[in-house]
């Protein structure tokens, strides 16, 4: 039986990063396409099915917010952003822009291949169990959310949060385990992965957002899911 290989979007203007990261990933036996610039990589999802976006935020033309929200738009296709600059606000901005995931220069390509692999495996059918709660009816084996028969459009990852809360039954998941479940990596450090996913959730299944009803906070310790609704 052939091997299935992942297929990945490098959006990289420098060209020397581009080509040693492309043999790197490569060694790691992922398939690479390359754009430069933000143009030319929407251009490129236009023609070719890939799994996975590594996406630079810095690109001359269209930056790379405005690439990652014009491939969110699209669907759910997952999306990894590359900054070089973790201690400002362009990790966050990334995130809310619809990024799953992000990764600082310098980077490290066996890093960086865990971190693929993490995504794309919680991006994998759930088992069949369906839950309702909150109004919401989530579906783990359609990877789906509906609210009065009507679809909610979240993330691969977006989901899988919900999924992990919802399973707890009312319980609280610590910012740890969320993390570690979620994404698979030790962000123990850096919680904005997490506080600007939980916040772009709740936008979309909050009636009201900003006093939130059904993913609640417990101050110090994590989130969990309202058990009375």
């Amino acid at each position: 039986m052939p091997t299935v290989t992942t297929r990945v979007l490098l959006v990289e203007d420098d060209a020397m990063i581009s080509e040693a990261l492309s043999l790197a990933l490569a060694d790691e036996g992922f398939d690479i396409d390359c754009a430069a610039t933000g143009e030319d990589g929407l251009e490129l999802l236009d023609r070719v099915q890939v799994d996975v976006v590594l996406l630079d935020l810095m690109l001359p033309g269209i930056d790379g917010l405005t690439v990652c929200r014009a491939i969110r738009d699209r669907g759910a296709l997952p999306i990894i952003v590359i900054t070089a600059r973790a201690d400002t606000q362009d990790v966050i901005a990334g995130l809310e822009a619809g990024a799953d995931d992000y990764v600082t220069k310098p980077l490290v390509a066996g890093e960086l291949a865990a971190r693929i692999r993490a995504l794309l495996r919680r991006a994998a059918p759930p088992p069949p169990t369906r839950f309702t709660v909150g109004g919401l009816e989530i579906r783990p084996d359609e990877e789906t959310v509906h609210r009065d028969g009507e679809p909610v459009h979240l993330t691969r990852t977006e989901f899988r949060l919900l999924s992990e809360l919802t399973a707890a039954d009312g319980q609280v998941v610590t910012r740890e385990q969320l993390l570690k479940r979620v994404w698979e990596h030790d962000y123990f450090g850096d919680t904005r992965l997490l506080d600007v996913h939980i916040r772009r959730l709740r936008r979309k299944v909050e009636p009201d957002p900003d006093n939130p009803t059904l993913v609640l906070t417990v101050r110090g310790r994590g989130y969990r899911i309202s058990p009375d609704l």
